[in-house]
């Protein structure tokens, strides 16, 4: 993870969300997943989080997102917000053509 000058902004430069992002520069809810952790289904997307595939998942994760949930990324890429925990989703994104 690259460092960056405001705890709400992605790596490519796009913000997240005010309602998405609770975190500050030492503790990050939001950031990009691989893409392998996400396969979409016939209801939803399943999102499995192995340990360090984000920076506060500490073991691994297996959520849910029904369609309709998520939000358009601005990268291309899926990201995800744990907030409060590792073990809740706050936000998910998807790339939109994905949608």
């Amino acid at each position: 993870m690259s460092d960056r000058t405001d705890a709400h902004e992605t790596e490519s430069g796009w913000t997240y969300p005010p309602a998405c992002c609770k975190s500050d520069q030492l503790h990050r809810d939001c950031d990009a997943i691989p893409t392998l952790d996400v396969r979409p289904g016939h209801r939803g997307f399943s999102v499995f989080l192995r340990a360090g595939d984000h920076p506060l998942a500490t073991r691994p994760h297996l959520f849910f997102i029904p369609y309709g949930d998520e939000i358009p990324s601005g990268d291309g890429r899926y990201h995800i917000c744990l907030h409060p925990t590792e073990n809740d989703v706050n936000c998910f994104f998807a790339p939109p053509g994905n949608i």
